[in-house]
């Protein structure tokens, strides 16, 4: 960790991205020591010019809630969904209070949900939570100080693929009274966008065992010209999720006059990509400046200047 890096700094980034690391590894860190690497939920915090609003429930039927950053003088502010990744597996809203803080600290309103996980449901659970979650933050947005028409999806991995599911088969946001079209963009990380054929028995259960089923899960199946405008991010040493992801899903964007914007990082790998959002790794790749300057240049309402960070995490 660079010398600059600030020592009250140090502690929560390095428990922040260890335990992100762990979780995203598959392993099993939720003993004893998740309350001090995570706190209480459900309180609201204020930190460094960022107020954390913790454990807001947006289906009772599920329990499942969200958490919310935004800056503290919030207003109009563009609106970031963010979806972990975990491989449909695992993951949980308060493993990512870093990536929340710090798109806050770039002027940014940041939700962050749970959805449920396999194998408690398959495609359809998880992606239905995934829409509820976007319904429910533009219904709320502007209480947070965001705008509910500059409202964007982003992901990492099993998260960018629900993004971009969101995205481009409208069945989803329908279903909650949306369309893919009320997006002004989809920021994906390291996704899964065309990754038929299917062998592991596991995503077999998860998105089906024939054909014509898995295709529902295939975001670069449904690109039909009513996209909202998308940032595609990989790094060209991913060997988990292959960059002929991002390229073909680039591909059919292309194909139908959307705009999509490709960002390739030289020897960046799945889990790079994200941990580049953090100060100490950004001089790794400029994903956090490329996201910030793709939102800004696809905000709807009038423009403004991209902030500056307002403190270092």
């Amino acid at each position: 960790m660079p010398t600059s890096t600030p020592r009250a700094a140090r502690g929560p980034l390095r428990r922040g991205l260890l335990a992100t690391a762990l979780m995203l590894l598959g392993g099993t860190l939720l003993t004893g020591c998740q309350a001090v690497l995570f706190g209480s939920l459900n309180t609201a915090t204020s930190k460094a010019g960022v107020v954390v609003q913790r454990g807001m429930v947006f289906d009772p039927a599920h329990q499942l809630a969200l958490d919310i950053y935004r800056p503290s003088d919030a207003s109009h502010a563009p609106v970031v969904v963010f979806f972990y990744g975990g491989s449909w597996k695992s993951g949980k809203r308060s493993w990512y209070a870093w990536v929340g803080e710090t798109l806050a600290r770039r002027g940014l309103v940041v939700v962050i949900p749970d959805y449920r996980l396999w194998p408690k449901v398959r495609l359809d659970g998880f992606m239905q939570d995934a829409a509820h979650a976007v319904a429910w933050t533009h219904a709320h947005a502007d209480e947070y100080g965001g705008n509910p028409d500059d409202l964007f999806v982003m992901g990492h991995s099993a998260g960018a693929h629900i993004g971009a599911l969101l995205a481009t088969d409208a069945h989803w946001l329908n279903e909650v009274g949306m369309q893919p079209r009320q997006l002004a963009g989809f920021i994906g990380l390291a996704g899964p966008y065309d990754f038929l054929p299917l062998k592991d028995p596991d995503f077999i259960d998860m998105f089906g065992a024939t054909h014509a089923a898995q295709l529902r899960s295939q975001p670069v199946h449904f690109v039909n010209g009513d996209e909202p405008p998308m940032l595609l991010m990989q790094g060209t040493t991913d060997k988990i999720v292959w960059p002929r992801n991002t390229e073909s899903l680039a591909r059919a964007l292309r194909q139908e006059n959307e705009p999509v914007e490709v960002k390739l990082y030289p020897d960046i790998g799945h889990f790079a990509i994200l941990f580049s959002i953090s100060k100490p790794l950004r001089d790794k790749a400029p994903v956090i400046q490329d996201v910030v300057q793709f939102i800004h240049a696809h905000r709807r309402a009038e423009s403004m200047a991209v902030p500056a960070e307002t403190s270092a995490p």
